[in-house]
């Protein structure tokens, strides 16, 4: 059996979903980088399911990535100017990681701007700076725009690059 990737357009019937998803591999990913209590406050900021249907009515586009059929990670992306695109969120569970997953998915996001956005473009992301997938990002064709620490309540603070790629 070939191993298939696929993605489809969330609707706000999958926020419960993607908090499922999230659950899994976002804890994973920052486990090192932020202390359990910023973990905890971000989930529910980010992944309530009443966050990501209020996120997707503001604009967010969400991906969900499968792989066989297997739910395995997701992408939102948002255009936030005439020729700006962020891409939020981009996660891939670790059983999934290593495999190919993540450049498809990555890939999968910009093929979507172009869809949306047939002229040349910029899309952006914020990566912790400590997050090992800046390498990732940088093999994916982005550079470091800038950078920023910004706040996000309870005292907490994302320390983030700001990378982006031309599209076009």
């Amino acid at each position: 059996m070939l191993n298939m990737f696929a993605v489809r357009k969330a609707t706000v019937r999958d926020a419960g979903r993607i908090q499922q998803l999230a659950g899994r591999v976002f804890p994973d990913t920052y486990r090192e980088i932020l202390s359990p209590e910023q973990l905890d406050y971000m989930m529910e900021w980010m992944y309530a399911p009443a966050q990501i249907r209020r996120q997707m009515e503001a604009g967010q586009v969400y991906l969900i990535l499968s792989k066989d059929g297997e739910d395995c990670g997701y992408a939102s992306v948002e255009q936030q100017e005439k020729d700006l695109f962020h891409l939020h969120k981009i996660y891939v569970l670790p059983a999934f990681q290593g495999c190919r997953a993540g450049r498809f998915l990555f890939g999968e996001a910009v093929n979507y701007i172009r869809e949306v956005h047939p002229e040349p473009c910029v899309m952006e992301l914020n990566v912790n700076r400590r997050n090992g997938a800046f390498h990732f990002y940088r093999h994916m064709g982005m550079s470091v725009d800038r950078e920023g620490d910004f706040p996000i309540g309870n005292g907490f603070y994302m320390n983030d690059y700001i990378m982006k790629l031309a599209i076009g």
